[in-house]
């Protein structure tokens, strides 16, 4: 079979561990301890996918995917490594990449808007109740009947605010909204703007297709999303985009059944976040759209330590399994080694359990798929070398490489365009316009009934008083003694 049909992961006693590349749309996952070779593993891959002019979506935790963008140099370790694995075509060469970073600081700024995130990513961002979350859907619902767009953080706080102060008049449609349930939310808000996320959401937000591009010479462009400072700051937007951009692929791919070869490679890393705390309504929904997107020729591949960070549904359906070495210092530890290893097809010439504990850096153990779609019995396999750098560009070749992109200015500068919070801050004065109108109007009605006569004064209403009172013996007495003190006469 040619290199257009097949490529070649590593390689086992002398011969070629290849990956059919029509299979490569049944996922995959790579796993194992940290320093066994993963990222390597991980970078291989996406050179192969790239040769075969497939596009490549990859997250870049540690940075060192990078090098992807640089032409690998000679080391005798890599020449070591060749000699016993057969490949007939191997050069050192760049490979077309494009970052991309929420902050926008190591790549172009990449951004979604509220509304496409969603209700039931949000509330997973959030860590929303299930009150909580009943509320945000009610958002959305309210949102949408008004014509209102949530693009940003300030037009979700406005929207719930609105709620808030017109609860009364929403019950009857919408149900009870709860004050409290709308002040957890938003003081949820604030910490999630504290860490950076507002800088995720707005517009312009990414379009799919820039993502999926192939460039002059036919090879598939690998876009990293430089993820260093998210995963410290905020790993759960981390998680939330990954998520988003699975989600927003199923949704606006066509179906295209089983391709000759994928039309996007999605590469996760750190995959056991999309996944810890996650609700069960969620886990579904991913379990369903990793089912689906396959035969939308979308493939997503997990990077974890753990196979069992991945759910047990989800794990079923991956049909690459890369698996580095892992260590048994604990009963958990050997829990998880036997279960990886009952999750391969087992090869008659050795032991896969004890071979996991065994394997040395950049060795692993791998199964893929026939021309079928039946799994193939694991092979204890060197992974082959990169052809582009080991490693991480310089911060000026990584500077170099965004200004020539061609998305630069596309993206830099954010577009505030009207939405809900300056339509209902319209809206609240337009109200406010309103009330001092209507107050102006009833203090004029009140001025014609009065007749329009100048208010009396109060020594004027003093004295139409007392000369009311005159007539009677008790008013008589009370003015005499007035007129006495005042001109010094005795009463």
């Amino acid at each position: 079979m040619s290199e257009q049909e097949k490529f070649a992961i590593g390689g086992a006693k002398g011969a070629l561990v290849e990956q059919l590349c029509k299979m490569s749309n049944r996922h995959g996952l790579i796993a194992g301890a940290t320093g066994t070779g993963k990222t390597v593993t991980l970078q291989i891959l996406a050179e192969s996918f790239s040769r075969l002019g497939v596009p490549v979506f990859s997250a870049d935790i540690k940075g060192d995917l990078s090098g992807l963008g640089r032409a690998g140099s000679a080391h005798p370790k890599i020449d070591e490594r060749l000699l016993k694995i057969p490949l007939e075509s191997y050069q050192q060469r760049p490979y077309p990449v494009v970052f991309w970073d929420v902050f926008g600081e190591h790549g172009h700024p990449i951004r979604s808007t509220i509304s496409e995130m969603g209700p039931l990513l949000l509330s997973n961002l959030l860590g929303l109740n299930e009150t909580q979350s009943g509320i945000l859907y009610g958002c959305f619902k309210i949102a949408d009947d008004q014509g209102l767009l949530l693009l940003d953080l300030k037009d979700l706080r406005s929207m719930l605010t609105w709620m808030s102060d017109n609860a009364k008049g929403l019950r009857s449609e919408y149900g009870n909204i709860s004050g409290s349930s709308i002040g957890a939310i938003q003081r949820r808000l604030l910490v999630l703007e504290e860490q950076g996320a507002e800088n995720f959401f707005g517009e312009p937000a990414v379009k799919l297709k820039d993502l999926m591009q192939v460039d002059f010479s036919g090879n598939g462009v690998i876009s990293i999303f430089d993820a260093t400072k998210l995963m410290v700051q905020a790993p759960k937007v981390y998680s939330s985009f990954l998520l988003w951009l699975l989600s927003e692929l199923f949704e606006q791919l066509p179906e295209i059944g089983d391709p000759d070869k994928p039309k996007l490679v999605l590469f996760f890393d750190e995959a056991h976040l999309l996944f810890d705390q996650a609700p069960k309504i969620l886990v579904d929904k991913i379990e369903q759209v990793v089912r689906l997107i396959r035969s939308k020729g979308v493939g997503i591949y997990f990077i974890t330590q753990s196979p069992l960070d991945i759910p047990e549904d989800i794990l079923g359906q991956l049909g690459l399994k890369i698996q580095h070495a892992l260590r048994a210092f604990t009963p958990r530890d050997r829990k998880v080694i036997k279960s990886a290893a009952q999750s391969f097809p087992p090869n008659p010439e050795f032991d896969t359990e004890t071979s996991i504990t065994a394997l040395g850096i950049g060795e692993a153990l791998v199964s893929v798929l026939d021309g079928k779609g039946r799994p193939q019995p694991v092979q204890y396999t060197l992974i082959r070398p990169p052809e582009s750098r080991i490693g991480a560009l310089t911060e000026k070749d990584r500077q170099d490489r965004i200004e020539r992109s061609p998305y630069t200015g596309r993206y830099d500068n954010v577009v505030d365009r009207e939405s809900a919070y300056e339509i209902l801050k319209d809206r609240a004065k337009e109200i406010q316009a309103q009330q001092v109108q209507v107050k102006n109007q009833k203090i004029k009605e009140k001025s014609k009934r009065s007749g329009g006569k100048k208010r009396q004064s109060t020594g004027e209403a003093f004295i139409k008083s007392a000369a009311r009172a005159i007539g009677s013996q008790v008013g008589r007495q009370i003015i005499r003694g007035i007129m006495g003190s005042f001109f010094g006469g005795r009463r």
